[in-house]
C-alpha cells in the first residue's frame, strides 16, 4: 500500500518535507513509526500524535487509509 505521511510545524522542519509517499507492507501505527524513526532519528525525542483520515488514532491502530498526518503539539489561546 502506498502511504501519503504529511509533517506538519516542527515535523516537518525535522524531515525537511511536508509531505512524502511510502510503500508500506506491515500493519499498525506503531510499525509504521518504527520506519520513520529509523528515516528521521530525530522524530525518536519528539512529542506527537498520529492522525488517519483528519482522524487521531493510537500507536497499536491498525493502518486501513492511506493519508497519515504527524502532528506537533497544540496550544491553545
Amino acid at each position: 500500500m502506498v502511504l501519503t505521511i504529511k509533517y506538519l510545524g516542527l515535523l516537518a522542519e525535522i524531515t525537511q518535507c511536508s509531505e512524502e509517499q511510502i510503500n508500506f507492507t506491515d500493519k499498525t501505527i506503531s510499525d509504521l513509526l518504527k520506519i520513520l524513526n529509523e528515516k528521521y532519528p530525530n522524530l525518536k525525542d519528539k512529542d506527537f500524535q498520529v492522525a488517519q483520515n483528519n482522524e487521531i488514532v493510537s500507536r497499536d491502530t491498525m493502518i486501513s487509509k492511506t493519508e497519515i498526518a504527524l502532528l506537533p503539539p497544540f496550544s491553545g489561546g
